[in-house]
């Protein structure tokens, strides 16, 4: 007998947007996607002329590195994500791990490709983390630093302002971004609409910036400079950070809000702005030190700290919100141990808060602000990091189009070549800095690395072990079914990971209590490499004879699993009934011993045991009651 859960879908068909409008949408991912990206006119400018680079703010410079600013956002946000790889979505959600996971759905199982696509995948994944680590440190010092511009006295209180104003930013993640989140989008078109007037307001004093768009004095700033020109770009890249967040948010507005987002209002205000900054340094070549604020008319520059901050705030929100996300598909995929995991919302299964996740961000935050203490030496540390998921992004792009594009390769990988130029390019400015502070994101991104390769091995590992001992299910039945022990009335769930595998916790129970259950379940959760699991595949329940059961649930990388429900919901489809208060849970818990010469190096298997005794138990995860649960310890050498 096989039967299918009438679980209804996950309205990812319409992105779970419900009744929501279009217009109200597009608000909804101005004031989400676009945080990060529209809090880059704080700094952006003012680091390019910063002592690092030795430019001097003349005509041909600043129209030069406004002209390279202009056409980054039309070349890598305009085209590359907004236009081409928003079309690139698995099963309506983007990113870099549902990326990923699409590519290798499309490749041969156990090929090379596979194993390469995987490191990819989570190195990209890795380094979004050490972007979470800096954008908001970066963000909100930049916001508070105008109060240097409006009273140079309150310089001192920088620090203490930024780091009190993360503190309570972590600190009220716990209740959810919801209610918060209806005054994102009104707030953020406030400062796109601010950054546009401001940047007109400017323009209008030296209308020839506008020549900036001509992408002359681009080609002409390479020429000037020679080859020492491309470390520029180590600045220009900051005008594209936040250019990723557009695909990996698409799963909670859709493709159509976001561009439209980005069409009409985002990259006219970001250029008008950048413009305007451009206009104030001809100008006044002294305006280099803070053009952003110093181009704001002195009676509004206070209102402008307090917007900036909210959009800073807001910025920050938006990635501490991605990093949960990321996290919670690098759990379902395997990738990281289970985390105790926290839905903020009893409408939206995106809003979640893992605490361990947020308090680790939190401090690595205020440790980087303590550290850098100034938005220009914090700039040296930024970009790095984006500009190598964007370099991934481009190579897994490729693929995609190479396998399910056919139509549009033809166009599609003609312009992944030139993307892959420019995202090396600005890898290559940014690698320059590393020992001017980018070594910190990419250290932080290769101990990510580590630690998700090693509980993926690991995991592996540990199970090649237990299936060594174990016993085919096929085998055993019918030998115990010869003489078979003492049967007490109720359901036995015995939760194994691999299905064809007696359960060490059926062997322990037997052994022991020397009783069997009047109905056995052998339960089995899998995560598929969808966002979300169609109906149909949901749950599947096989009678293998004498009151034995194989079960199956399955969900996909961005749901969180609840089996007791998924269970509850088998009898509606037709299927045998579980009486919650009649059902037993029993599961195994493995102690992890590191053994020399086997496995992984003995440092990652003795790092393997820590993270596996520190992780939370699937049994939670799995929202199995604890006062039906029982746990039966085993110990395993890796």
């Amino acid at each position: 007998m096989a039967i299918s859960s009438n679980t209804p879908r996950h309205q990812n068909g319409s992105h779970g947007h419900g009744q929501v409008g279009l217009a109200g949408l597009i608000v909804g991912a101005i004031g989400v996607v676009f945080g990060d990206i529209g809090t880059s006119p704080l700094y952006t400018l003012k680091e390019a002329f910063s002592p690092h680079y030795g430019l001097v703010a003349n005509h041909d410079t600043v129209l030069g590195i406004l002209s390279l600013m202009f056409w980054s956002l039309m070349l890598v946000v305009t085209l590359k994500y907004v236009t081409i790889i928003l079309r690139a979505d698995n099963e309506g959600e983007g990113g870099i791990m549902a990326l990923m996971a699409l590519s290798q759905r499309i490749l041969p199982r156990q090929s090379k490709s596979l194993y390469v696509v995987g490191i990819l995948g989570i190195f990209g994944a890795s380094m979004f983390f050490g972007d979470s680590v800096i954008m908001p440190a970066m963000t909100v010092l930049s916001a508070i630093e105008g109060l240097e511009v409006v009273a140079p006295q309150l310089g001192n209180w920088v620090i203490p302002i930024t780091i009190a104003v993360l503190i309570a930013l972590f600190a009220t993640q716990r209740f959810g971004t919801e209610k918060v989140g209806r005054a994102f989008g009104p707030i953020i078109c406030i400062w796109f609409l601010a950054l546009a007037v401001i940047g007109v307001l400017n323009i209008l004093h030296e209308p020839e910036v506008t020549q900036a768009l001509n992408p002359w004095y681009a080609i002409r700033f390479f020429i000037d400079h020679s080859w020492g020109g491309i470390f520029i770009l180590g600045a220009v890249v900051l005008t594209v950070t936040g250019g990723e967040a557009l695909y990996a948010d698409m799963g909670h507005f859709g493709a159509k809000p976001i561009r439209y987002a980005w069409y009409f209002l985002v990259l006219p205000a970001l250029m008008l702005n950048y413009l305007g900054q451009g206009a104030l340094i001809l100008e006044d070549p002294t305006a280099i030190r803070n053009p952003f604020y110093l181009g704001v008319p002195q009676w509004g520059r206070v209102p402008m700290i307090v917007l900036a901050t909210a959009a800073a705030v807001i910025a920050s929100q938006a990635v501490i919100t991605g990093a949960y996300s990321v996290a919670r598909q690098a759990m379902q995929l395997g990738y990281i141990p289970r985390l105790a995991t926290k839905h903020t919302s009893e409408e939206t299964i995106g809003q979640i808060y893992i605490p361990w996740i947020n308090w680790v961000l939190m401090i690595a935050v205020i440790a980087l602000v303590l550290v850098f203490r100034e938005s220009t030496a914090l700039a040296s540390a930024y970009g790095v990091t984006v500009s190598g998921t964007m370099l991934i992004d481009t190579l897994l792009l490729a693929l995609v189009a190479q396998a399910m594009w056919p139509s549009w390769r033809w166009w599609v990988l003609p312009l992944c070549v030139l993307f892959f130029i420019i995202d090396l390019a600005f890898l290559i400015a940014n690698g320059v800095k590393f020992f001017d502070g980018a070594w910190f994101p990419v250290a932080l991104g290769v101990v990510v690395f580590t630690l998700l390769r090693t509980w993926r091995r690991g995991r592996q590992l540990l199970r090649e072990e237990i299936q060594k001992e174990g016993i085919k299910i096929d085998s055993f039945l019918p030998g115990l079914m010869l003489a078979p022990p003492a049967r007490v009335p109720g359901t036995a769930i015995f939760l194994t990971a691999d299905k064809g595998v007696v359960p060490h916790a059926l062997m322990h129970n037997l052994k022991h209590n020397k009783v069997l259950h009047e109905r056995n379940v052998f339960l089995t959760v899998e995560t598929l490499s969808v966002p979300y699991a169609p109906k149909e595949k949901r749950l599947s329940i096989d009678a293998i004879g004498d009151e034995f059961y194989r079960v199956v649930v399955r969900a996909g990388f961005m749901e969180t699993p609840d089996v007791p429900l998924a269970l509850m919901r088998s009898c509606d489809a037709g299927g045998i009934h579980f009486d919650p208060m009649e059902t037993t849970y029993f599961a195994s818990r493995e102690t992890v011993v590191a053994i020399a010469h086997r496995g992984m190096p003995v440092w990652r298997d003795k790092l393997f045991a820590v993270m596996h005794r520190n992780a939370a138990p699937a049994t939670g995860f799995f929202r199995i009651p604890g006062n039906r649960l029982v746990e039966l310890g085993a110990q395993v050498e890796i």
